[in-house]
């Protein structure tokens, strides 16, 4: 079913209402883990040096770096408290997202983190995460995070505005929907905690896209082909969900192909630093699609407060976010159409455009959003829809689901944009009609 077309004359009427305000930089650590034996599975942000050797048995793991900031109750390791920040992180004077305001917010659009929980009570992520699950303890709703991983990447998404702090997410009024995995954090240098294997990392992304996720943001990297997860990803991108994955920190180890990242149809995201070059960690191979920041970004911590980090399990939120933003102005796109128009309107890489491991080029939200004649370009592998399989009552639910939605959204903006006239019109016609006594005009 195709979703309804987005009306030109509103989104004209919105475009006139932009205002740019500015933005400062800010700093960020996080860990860049070293080679692992394959089939090891990573988080691909946070934390601090190289980490420890596995032990035996460990194939297959999901692995996240863990954050610093406060865990969530129950946790076996509290995280240390950390402090709100004020000031504006550089991402937002990059992109001022309240550019896009007027034009889009994520409304109506879900993007599943598949991490290690969303702690819903952060003042800036408060109602805005759904109840989701928990594959590392069964019956969980994934709003627990006991490393600040997930709570970070979520806030990059969607965390809304507050007064007295500067940032805020990209997609401020999407939906999340926390799927947990994995709970690992760095505690003396050493990552600990626990994690899922790959085949339930695999039924994650599943259920994430059977339970109505527009977009899925994988902030993880499995450094092997794994059947489960190449099925899983090809179950989302057959059913019209944008899958975003970061394309992982080993660029000093080789860069060995990440996963999801390096599959057909996902958009493999690297990460740039506040000087808009290729941070030094972040991996190059044809698997990258486009660049985001990834370095030195400001989130949310669990509780409360905000810490800096870096990695590219923090630029692929950014991506994941543009998706939103893209389909809520353009809900008539496929996914596919979604990931060319983000990856066709990236700003050319640092120098002659062609920078290696930057891909198609730069993140560049606001040209994906408004640009017009945005399609394919030309790229090393496709980012698009794999073949089809048969049409399933589940998929044209969820899309007619979408489309109503989208149809409610436009039909409050007619209704703003018609008592708007009527205002504009009354003060013009009244004085008018003052002047003349209420007379016809002759």
């Amino acid at each position: 079913m195709p979703r309804p077309a987005a009306r030109p004359v509103l989104a004209a009427a919105a475009a006139a209402l932009l205002i740019m305000l500015p933005a400062t930089p800010t700093r960020a650590a996080d860990p860049r883990p070293v080679t692992d034996r394959p089939g090891t599975v990573h988080p691909v942000g946070e934390g601090g040096g190289p980490r420890a050797a596995e032990p035996a048995g460990t194939a297959n793991r999901l692995d996240l770096a863990g954050s610093r900031g406060a865990a969530a109750p129950g946790c076996a390791t509290p995280l240390a408290p950390v402090r709100p920040v004020a000031a504006t992180p550089w991402p937002q004077r990059r992109y001022a997202p309240e550019r896009l305001t007027a034009l889009a917010t994520g409304s109506g659009i879900t993007v599943a983190v598949i991490d290690s929980g969303v702690d819903r009570g952060h003042p800036q992520l408060a109602g805005r995460v759904l109840d989701g699950a928990d594959f590392l303890d069964p019956g969980g709703d994934g709003g627990r995070d006991c490393a600040g991983h997930g709570t970070g990447v979520a806030s990059v998404i969607a965390a809304v505005p507050r007064a007295g702090v500067a940032f805020q997410g990209l997609a401020p009024r999407a939906r999340i929907l926390p799927v947990r995995v994995s709970e690992q954090q760095v505690v003396e240098g050493r990552e600990a905690g626990r994690t899922v294997g790959a085949t339930d990392f695999a039924r994650a992304i599943r259920w994430a896209v059977d339970h109505d996720a527009d977009v899925l943001n994988l902030s993880l990297v499995l450094y092997v082909d794994h059947p489960a997860v190449r099925a899983a990803v090809r179950y989302a991108v057959n059913r019209d969900v944008v899958v975003v994955a970061a394309a992982g920190n080993l660029h000093d180890g080789g860069d060995p192909s990440p996963y999801p990242a390096a599959y057909d149809g996902v958009l493999g995201v690297g990460a740039i630093g506040p000087d808009g070059r290729r941070a030094d960690f972040s991996q190059a191979g044809p698997y990258v699609d486009l660049v985001a920041p990834g370095g030195e970004v400001l989130t949310a911590a669990p509780g409360q407060g905000h810490h800096r980090v870096e990695g590219t399990s923090y630029a692929a939120p950014f991506v994941a976010a543009t998706a939103a933003l893209v389909w809520e102005y353009r809900p008539e796109l496929t996914a596919a159409q979604v990931s060319q128009r983000i990856v066709a309107t990236a700003d050319p890489a640092p120098g002659d455009g062609s920078g290696d491991g930057y891909g198609a080029g730069v993140l560049n939200p606001y040209r994906a959003v408004t640009e017009t004649g945005a399609g394919p370009v030309g790229r090393k592998r496709g980012v698009g829809a794999l073949p089809a399989d048969r049409t399933e009552p589940a998929l044209l639910a969820q899309q007619a689901r979408r489309a109503a939605a989208r149809d409610r959204a436009l039909a409050v903006a007619a209704v703003t944009g018609a008592a708007v006239a009527g205002v504009v019109l009354l003060a013009v016609v009244l004085p008018r009609a003052a002047r003349r006594r209420w007379r016809p005009a002759p």
